[in-house]
């Protein structure tokens, strides 16, 4: 099964039950050297930043979940593009799926969106600074 990365609303627990049935959740991981931003589409996105690292979850994704996953990232769209990336973990460097912005504009989260974030962020335990880095995006709804 292949692993995933998910920065973003994805790393909801629930949320992952019910679009992935049979994945499971492994833990914490860095994606080092990108940076955390909204793109225009109101969602979040990862860019190139050598000196930023963007902290989310892995997840252990069964090849029967990707379709759903894929749908839900708008792939097909280009809402979303798949790349394989070298995330950091508690037991060394693993390559990941990750979903990366059709786009790299900067926007403004869509309404509920960011908080959803926040929530699955501190229930993973990401640590607090990054926490407070990703609520810098809400004051851009004000």
């Amino acid at each position: 099964m292949p692993l995933y990365f998910a920065y973003g609303a994805n790393m909801d627990a629930g949320a992952m039950a019910a679009r992935c049935p049979g994945s499971i959740l492994i833990g914490q991981g860095r994606l080092n050297r990108h940076r955390f931003i909204i793109m225009r589409e109101g969602y979040a996105s990862v860019v190139r930043d050598p000196s930023a690292t963007v902290w989310g979850v892995l997840w252990d994704l069964k090849l029967a979940d990707m379709p759903a996953l894929d749908r839900y990232e708008g792939v097909a769209g280009g809402l979303y593009v798949k790349a394989s990336q070298p995330v950091a973990t508690k037991t060394g460097i693993k390559r990941a799926l990750i979903y990366l912005g059709g786009n790299a504009a900067s926007g403004t989260p869509r309404p509920g969106y960011l908080e959803a974030v926040l929530d699955a962020a501190a229930a993973a335990q990401l640590p607090p600074p990054y926490l407070r880095e990703i609520r810098g995006w809400l004051r851009r709804t004000r």
